[in-house]
């Protein structure tokens, strides 16, 4: 469905997206900071920011080492459907946030929960279009080493994350997002099912 020439090039291209996600991070990390924000969850963010790069690496030489397109149709044009709604819901949670978004957690004291767009419906969008994105661009191409390793990777991770971030939220954030899930409405109650 899609050949490894354009595969490598949807990489490029959305390596050259998360980068402008980074200067736009880094900007609104900047000025949530000079507002007196607190910032939670160093450590593990260097471990996300080194896995989140290898990702892309990772689907490019998988790619390349496997050669031709071990995908099936249907297999390659759910993921690519899945790419393509992880992006957008990424989208969708960027513009909600508005000046908020970054991918560390910072909190300015004072400020309520953002709570419209997607935050109307989960707790935590971004993850769940970054779980998509890490599940369904590589399986584009069949990547299913790449799909798995780096699954169970940001799962590790978000298991320490959303906990740090919720804790920074505190009680305005509690009290806000009490009833709705973490990933997906009404599906389970407890743990990452949240």
């Amino acid at each position: 469905m899609i050949s490894e020439s354009q595969y490598l090039l949807l990489l490029a291209a959305i390596a050259a997206e998360r980068g402008v996600e980074l200067v736009l991070s880094r900007r609104n990390a900047r000025l949530a900071l000079v507002r007196g924000g607190i910032e939670s969850g160093q450590r593990h963010y260097r471990v996300m920011v080194v896995v989140h790069a290898l990702f892309l690496a990772s689907c490019a030489a998988e790619s390349l080492i496997r050669r031709g397109q071990p995908s099936s149709g249907a297999v390659a044009a759910f993921a690519i459907g899945g790419t393509i709604a992880a992006q957008a819901l990424r989208y969708w949670t960027v513009r909600a946030l508005g000046r908020r978004w970054n991918t560390r957690v910072i909190v300015v004291p004072g400020e309520s929960p953002v709570t419209s767009g997607p935050f109307r419906h989960i707790r935590h969008p971004n993850y769940l279009a970054v779980v998509i994105d890490l599940a369904c661009l590589p399986m584009i191409r069949g990547l299913w080493v790449t799909a798995i390793v780096f699954s169970i990777a940001n799962a590790a991770l978000l298991c320490v994350r959303i906990p740090t971030e919720e804790r920074a939220l505190g009680a305005p954030y509690a009290d806000a997002f009490g009833s709705r899930r973490r990933f997906v409405p009404l599906i389970g109650t407890g743990g990452m099912h949240r």
